[in-house]
């Protein structure tokens, strides 16, 4: 049985009295004994320790020569290293407070987290206030660090459609009263992302947002017009946008136009030539020597690929391939057990970070256009590298409250 199907079964199957029921019953296990930490998922974790050891290692590795020879980095070439070594320890502060968080809380909190999400993106589009590099004004700088919005704004819609979709189940199946108001909040957000622009973070929470509510009871018939209406908007949006246009013509053939529209996606693909099976060795490559841009953020598989050749991307693969389907898992025995809006987060993270992650890798080895998306849990970058910490620190507070309620024995 579907979960869309789980979901309306136990929604029609409940009454005002039951409601009252199962609230009483939430509060009471939130007060009994949990799971023990040594308990958590095991793969969940380590898959996410191991992402983000190897990102501080290719990051280095990737950044070495840029920041020896930028002026703004003073030339110093750990000036990198040591900046995402202190975003690392600012995320997993932050995941460390959000997994002493409980599910409840969060729930409560989602209309007012994703209230402050569209704050932040409105306003770092005010000119003088949002920082703007590279014709793109996407970051709000806050003393020594920039803070991007979208990054954060990932997080926020996958709690508020989770908490959408349980507050609104008993008319998910309604194109009017579950769907059009969801559809409307999030063209306003992606309207916010356009103007910036940043058309991959509009991608990614497109497909959270509508992800969770197909998830939730959205009618198969609804989402198939959704996704074609979806793939027409983006045609328009990419044709009449000269560089989103361009982008797409460099992609379908890169090689026409090596030192332009192609030139990213060209010295990617060298470098993936040039790691064949394990690599030229760490430290080694030959793109990231000025020759690859972005080589430490929207392009470090690349790096991976030729410093630790095909073996190497394939454990980065097969590690996001675990995070996902574990993120899935904890999601699925979450709604078994009851608890809608933990299971439907567990599984819109899920979505999230392998959306991305498919996207950043389909870029980097010329599957997809270019889009400015890093590689979550690696890339060089304090925002994304916050929000994704956070996240998994919410799918580890839901797989312990899970084990809990198993362990007391009132699921």
């Amino acid at each position: 049985m579907s979960l869309a199907a789980i979901l309306r079964k136990s929604l029609l199957s409940a009454s005002a009295e039951r409601d009252d029921n199962i609230a009483a019953r939430t509060v009471g296990r939130l007060a009994k004994p949990r799971a023990p930490v040594s308990e958590l998922d095991l793969t969940l974790s380590w898959s996410a320790v191991i992402l983000l050891a190897l990102g501080v290692v290719m990051v280095y590795s990737a950044s070495i020569a840029t920041a020896e020879g930028s002026g703004y980095t003073d030339h110093q070439a750990d000036y990198f290293l040591l900046r995402h070594v202190l975003f690392l320890a600012m995320g997993l502060v932050a995941g460390l407070a959000a997994f002493c968080v409980p599910m409840v809380q969060w729930q409560r909190m989602a209309p007012w987290l994703f209230l402050l999400g569209v704050a932040l993106l409105a306003v770092t589009l005010i000119p003088g206030v949002g920082h703007k590099v590279g014709g793109a004004r996407r970051w709000l700088p806050l003393g020594p660090v920039n803070l991007q919005a979208s990054e954060l704004m990932k997080l926020f819609v996958a709690i508020y459609a989770a908490d959408y979709t349980v507050r609104k189940l008993d008319v998910m199946a309604s194109f009017r009263q579950g769907f059009m108001p969801m559809m409307g909040v999030i063209l306003f957000v992606g309207c916010l992302l356009l103007f910036e622009p940043d058309f991959g973070a509009f991608v990614v929470i497109t497909t959270i947002a509508f992800g969770v509510l197909f998830l939730g009871g959205v009618g198969l018939r609804v989402f198939t017009l959704l996704g074609v209406a979806a793939l027409i908007g983006f045609v328009l949006l990419i044709w009449i946008s000269p560089y989103r246009r361009d982008r797409i013509f460099g992609f379908m053939d890169p090689w026409a136009d090596p030192f332009g529209d192609g030139y990213q996606l060209t010295h990617a693909l060298i470098a993936f030539g040039r790691g064949e099976w394990f690599g030229v060795g760490l430290g080694a490559s030959i793109e990231k020597l000025f020759y690859l841009p972005e080589s430490h953020t929207d392009f470090l598989l690349a790096v991976i690929a030729e410093e630790l050749g095909f073996a190497g991307v394939f454990v980065v693969v097969a590690l996001f391939a675990l995070l996902v389907q574990r993120a899935f898992v904890i999601g699925r025995e979450a709604i078994r057990l009851e608890r809608y809006f933990s299971g439907l987060v567990a599984q819109a993270i899920g979505l999230w970070i392998g959306m991305q992650a498919f996207i950043s890798m389909g870029v980097n080895m010329g599957l997809l256009p270019t889009k400015g998306l890093t590689l979550p849990l690696m890339s060089y970058g304090g925002s994304g590298l916050l929000a994704n910490c956070l996240a998994i620190s919410i799918l580890l507070r839901i797989d312990w409250e899970v084990r809990g309620l198993k362990r007391g024995g009132s699921a």
